[in-house]
């Protein structure tokens, strides 16, 4: 994006400096690395970084109108309703496609959003490998809001652990063990001394919970909640616990997880802007657009991509019974502008990521996640057997 920054990266770009890289992740967590690394990060101009700015606060200022909690209470599922939900979320990511406005600029539009987290540690611990083994310039960085190496820990510390010991904050997801983003819950627990503890290994005694480690019983004041229900009832449906996730308890979640489902996909007709692409409800069509194959289909309710259709017709959208949970968004064309050792091009995605602490009156933008695609779609499934494409850290200008 930022042509002379790209040509002196890949100049000085080796495949022998990107394994290193590589080999430098396994030793220190071995085994843990289990998704693709991209081979470069990417550069963001400041024009590009002032409208990605804008986009988020246009977003932001959406949810926090009086009325949004009562427009999204349809999105959480009965049966998944969790008590004691406070009045923001701790964590949001927005996710935003790079492509090239009708000027022919660079511009982002929305994919998705998140009332959840994301890859705070892992983020922290890449950017520093990409200015370990590459040329990375001074005026650019991975952070906001004037944070730094040393005070992104220390403002992630804040929403993580508050005022408790971090042995009574935990990182609660499902066989952490087996997850592909436990090289992050390693991270957080070396950054920050949060526990990654299963579902099943939680025992509830009245209101509170606890759990065991080194043979000792210690209580549970915080959960750093990174279990999804979609994964859960999807994968274990059968699954018997002694704390399930809608049990009335004492302890603080963060972030609440009816979050997950009020600033999700379900978010997307509810939103505005010039960086904003069109959506609908299903249900609240009168009519179909005449053009439907610049839409895609997405399910409100999924995680990862799953059920999206970016090809479909009139007859595919009748047959849905249940269309209140549908929606259709009006496509988004990547521009593909990071380019390779060979002088191919490649489209990236980029996810802003705020914490939210519990009295401030707006979310905070700390970090980001980039990710390199040269299929159809960002994501694993379009890009096998590829290389400069995966998980990536975008550095910003100054």
């Amino acid at each position: 994006m930022i042509p002379q920054i790209r040509h002196k990266f890949n100049e000085s770009f080796s495949q022998e400096k990107f394994e290193s890289m590589l080999a430098e992740i396994q030793q220190e967590f071995p085994n843990q690395l289990d998704f693709r690394v991209a081979e470069t990060p990417v550069f963001v101009p400041k024009d590009l970084k002032i409208k990605l700015l804008q986009a988020c606060n246009d977003i932001i200022d959406v949810l926090l109108k009086p009325d949004f909690k009562e427009k999204t209470q349809r999105a959480v599922p009965t049966n998944q309703n969790v008590p004691n939900e406070d009045e923001h979320p701790s964590f949001l990511a927005i996710d935003f496609a790079v492509c090239k406005d009708e000027n022919g600029e660079l511009s982002p539009q929305l994919i998705e959003l998140q009332g959840f987290p994301s890859l705070f540690g892992y983020q922290w611990y890449l950017g520093q490998k990409y200015r370990k083994f590459f040329e990375i310039p001074q005026n650019f960085s991975q952070y906001f809001n004037r944070l730094s190496f040393a005070s992104y820990v220390d403002e992630m510390k804040k929403v993580l652990l508050a005022d408790e010991k971090p042995e009574n904050v935990i990182l609660l997801e499902i066989y952490p063990e087996k997850q592909k983003t436990r090289l992050d819950f390693e991270i957080t627990k070396q950054l920050w001394g949060i526990e990654p503890v299963c579902l099943t290994k939680i025992k509830k005694v009245g209101k509170k919970l606890f759990y065991e480690k080194a043979g000792k019983t210690i209580e549970i004041k915080r959960i750093y909640n990174r279990l999804i229900f979609d994964d859960l009832l999807q994968n274990f449906p059968n699954l018997e616990t002694n704390f399930k996730m809608t049990d009335e308890i004492e302890a603080k979640w963060v972030t609440h997880p009816n979050w997950f489902f009020r600033i999700s996909k379900f978010t997307l007709p509810l939103l505005k802007s010039a960086f904003v692409p069109q959506s609908f409800f299903l249900s609240e069509l009168k009519e179909y657009p005449v053009d439907l194959e610049n839409y895609v289909l997405k399910p409100l309710f999924s995680f990862a991509g799953s059920g999206v259709k970016l090809h479909f017709t009139k007859e595919d959208l009748d047959v849905i019974e249940d269309k209140e949970n549908y929606l259709i968004q009006k496509k988004v064309k990547y521009e593909p502008i990071i380019e390779d050792k060979e002088g191919n091009l490649i489209k990236t995605e980029i996810r802003m990521l705020f914490t939210w602490e519990d009295n401030a009156s707006r979310p905070k933008l700390v970090t980001n996640l980039a990710r390199l695609s040269r299929g159809e779609m960002i994501g694993v499934n379009f890009n096998k057997n590829f290389d400069w494409v995966g998980g990536s850290c975008a550095f910003f200008e100054d």
